[in-house]
C-alpha cells in the first residue's frame, strides 16, 4: 500500500490517496481519498470529521470492488488509532 497526499492544509486538513506498487516502481491509484478535517475546539481538543469518498473509483475497480469497501466500524477505528497517536504525544 502506498499513499499520496492530496490535501494538506495544517493544522485544518490532510488528505490522501490510497494505491499500490505495481511491481514495476510504478504507482497506482484506485480513485479514492481519506481526509480528516480538523477544528480546534480548545487548547487541548480537537474535533476530527473523517471523509472516505470513493466518488472517482472507475467503473473497472468497481465491477470487482465492492463499493463502500468499508463499513462504519473500519472509519471509527481509524478515528481511534487517529486519537491513539495524539495522545501519546
Amino acid at each position: 500500500m502506498v499513499n499520496k497526499v492530496q490535501v494538506l492544509d495544517p493544522p485544518r486538513a490532510i488528505g490522501w490517496l490510497t494505491g499500490h506498487d505495481k511491481g514495476d516502481g510504478q504507482l497506482e491509484f484506485g480513485g479514492w481519498i481519506w481526509r480528516y478535517d480538523l477544528t480546534p475546539l480548545g487548547p487541548s481538543k480537537t474535533e476530527v470529521t473523517l471523509t472516505y469518498d470513493w466518488s472517482a473509483v472507475p467503473d473497472s475497480s468497481r465491477a470487482y470492488l465492492q463499493f463502500p469497501p468499508f463499513g462504519p466500524d473500519h472509519l471509527a477505528n481509524s478515528l481511534h488509532h487517529l486519537a491513539e497517536l495524539v495522545s501519546d504525544r
